[in-house]
């Protein structure tokens, strides 16, 4: 036998212990989907007029959300009026829900007015009265914001041009800001990070180049810093304020005292805690959604609904194995043995990655994976038997079983290649062209099939090509599901005689 032939089984077997050992040490362990471990699945709808371009876009936001908070194997799609999300394994739903469906629309306003919590000035419904001049940015004279009677501005009349009423977030039935028209939105931001400064958890903001950006805000904080007409001084502070308004809400209303700012040195304080941050912070980074969405229909999917599908595709898988294994080793005796090692082989490794993949990198298992790695096993046995059929030819033609080993092994790996290169072309494309579960079916086929690659080159070819040196393989080969050497001189005599 060959050296590298025995370096390469010697190889193979250690990675695979070492694979197996580490999964079980390090705690890895598959990452379940939505359909085995159960979730949460909700139906939104356009509030507004909404059309396909737009739900588009809205996938792809809400997308880029789900996989920024950590959501493994996420389905969502595009409905007629909406999008369907579905997330597996959520613990905390309405946090995960509530940054899926909000709009997350930023807005830099001037602040005209505070009415404090217990402030009889507090505007009244539907009239904000005595409001400065000068803060009307364009116009003249008193303005009247409509407000509802919450005394804020309803989200229907909430307008990026006009002045509005709007309520300090996290505080219910406190202070209210009287608003200036928006000077800035969301679009000028590039990306946003939750960091720890001063003992608080705060937003730190960079912004874009350009006017829809960094010299927009530095334009805007110029105005305040000198507290002009546009962003006037409020009571007791020197500067003017602008105030950060998310979704309605004003997150923090600070006072500006520079006159401009590094493009990546913006910070938004506003008592948040930690998961509060990580949620601003997300939903600014990916933008906010075209279209208002509402969930229609929220539907939590049972744990045990999954389960019950686990056992059903182990069962079958199980039941698949053992049929293939009675067949394989009835009818190629101590091949068969070899090659249901090469399948634990290529078994055990599809399971370290899955279950590290799982753990480390989020890659959910889907009934529809499970499917896939049933599929393999067929897959994996069409390698083997192509190699031990190309063996029993070559032993009826007249070679010794020895000789024959050498010989086929190369014809039939490159038989094999073609094989599993139509399958992992089949798996690309469904990967490529579908969604959802689809694409886990293809993930587990390619990667289940590659790994049957490894094994036939790196195992099964060494393990038979070492067997084949002992005088057991040479003088029993009907042991090894081969011809014996009396029935292949019979054959030769009798082709003899008819020749003659």
């Amino acid at each position: 036998m060959p050296r590298r032939q025995l370096v390469f089984l010697i190889g193979i077997v250690i990675l695979t212990v070492a694979a197996s050992v580490m999964t079980v040490v390090w705690r890895n362990e598959p990452l379940l989907g939505l359909d085995l471990q159960g979730g949460v699945s909700v139906r939104l709808v356009a509030v507004g007029p909404a059309d396909e371009e737009m739900l588009d876009q809205a996938v792809e936001i809400i997308r880029d959300r789900v996989d920024g908070l950590g959501v493994a194997e996420p389905e969502i799609s595009r409905t007629e009026n909406g999008v369907m999300v579905s997330l597996p394994g959520v613990d905390d739903q309405e946090r995960a829900l509530s940054l899926v469906g909000t709009t997350a629309e930023l807005r830099f306003r001037p602040v005209c007015r505070v009415y404090s919590a217990r402030g009889a000035s507090r505007p009244a419904s539907g009239v904000v009265s005595a409001i400065p001049a000068s803060c009307e940015a364009v116009a003249t004279g008193e303005v009247v914001p409509a407000v509802g009677p919450a005394g804020v501005t309803l989200p229907e009349d909430d307008r990026p041009g006009d002045f509005v009423v709007l309520g300090l977030r996290g505080d219910e039935g406190g202070r209210r800001y009287l608003l200036g028209p928006s000077l800035l939105t969301g679009e000028a931001v590039s990306d946003a990070d939750a960091l720890f400064i001063d003992y608080q958890w705060q937003v730190g903001l960079e912004l874009h180049e350009g006017a829809v950006g960094i010299d927009g805000f530095n334009a805007i904080a110029a105005l305040c810093f000198s507290g002009s007409p546009a962003c006037p001084r409020s009571e007791g502070v020197t500067n003017g304020r602008l105030a950060i308004v998310l979704d309605g809400q004003v997150v923090t209303a600070p006072s500006i005292r520079a006159p401009e700012f590094r493009r990546d040195a913006i910070l938004i304080s506003g008592g948040f805690e930690k998961i509060e941050a990580d949620d601003v912070s997300l939903a600014l980074r990916y933008g906010a959604l075209p279209v208002e969405l509402e969930p229609e229909n929220i539907r939590l999917v049972s744990a045990t609904i999954g389960e019950d599908s686990l056992r059903a595709g182990v069962v079958s898988g199980l039941i698949g194995l053992l049929l293939v294994a009675v067949f394989i080793v009835g009818y190629y005796r101590i091949l068969g043995l070899v090659a249901l090692a090469s399948l634990a082989v290529s078994g055990a490794l599809l399971w370290s990655i899955i279950a590290h993949l799982g753990t480390q990198s989020g890659l959910a298992l889907t009934l529809a994976g499970v499917t896939g790695m049933v599929v393999a096993i067929g897959v994996s046995v069409d390698s083997n038997v192509v190699y031990f059929e190309h063996l029993k030819e070559d032993v009826r033609d007249g070679r010794t079983a020895r000789s024959s080993v050498d010989r086929a092994f190369p014809i039939a790996f490159s038989t094999i290649v073609k094989a599993d290169t139509a399958s992992l072309i089949s798996a690309g494309l469904l990967w490529y062209l579908t969604v959802g579960a689809v694409r886990g079916f293809a993930l587990y086929l390619g990667l289940a099939t590659i790994l049957d690659l490894v094994a036939t080159y790196f195992f099964m070819g060494p393990m038979i090509r070492l067997l084949s040196t002992t005088r057991w393989f040479a003088e029993h080969p009907e042991r090894f599901g081969l011809p014996s050497s009396g029935a292949v001189s019979a054959t030769a005599g009798s082709l003899r005689r008819a020749g003659a």
